[in-house]
């Protein structure tokens, strides 16, 4: 009889992967990347424990997207003050700091619950080729 397997911290190991934002839409990097945060194409997948893996985005400022997305997505924010609404285009968002783009895509497709932070503080996210992570030789993600 099988019984079912159910991974301790203990056993945890954790990799490096490294991807290219300029080579798919964002839509499609944010999915792939949540994947590998998250931990779900392991087979020691358990969803009360966090095993998922580092993932290092590069090329963020020659990120993709389809369609009119540049021009009618709007992220917004508010200050807290009557008034206080802000609305940035995608482009803008981009020109000013494109890892905000990514970070809320990724953050999108994350589950909602105590883990999300700390899968989501293994993002590390580059706006062109070079990234600080070379010593822990990610492997690339086709």
């Amino acid at each position: 009889m099988q019984k079912t397997y159910s991974q301790k911290s203990a056993e945890i190991s954790r990799e490096w992967w490294v991807v290219d934002a300029s080579t798919i839409p964002l839509g499609k990097l944010a999915v792939v990347v949540a994947d590998k945060l998250m931990g779900k194409s392991k087979v020691t997948f358990t969803p009360h424990i966090d095993n998922g893996d580092y993932v290092v985005v590069t090329n963020a400022k020659h990120l993709k997207v389809t369609g009119d997305k540049l021009t009618d997505k709007m992220y917004y924010r508010h200050s807290g003050f009557p008034g206080g609404l802000t609305e940035l285009k995608l482009e803008e968002v981009i020109e000013k700091d494109p890892s905000v783009a990514i970070k809320a895509a990724v953050k999108g497709m994350l589950p909602k619950n105590k883990l999300a932070a700390d899968r989501l503080a293994r993002l590390r996210i580059f706006d062109g080729a070079e990234h600080a992570h070379t010593a822990q030789n990610p492997k690339e993600i086709k």
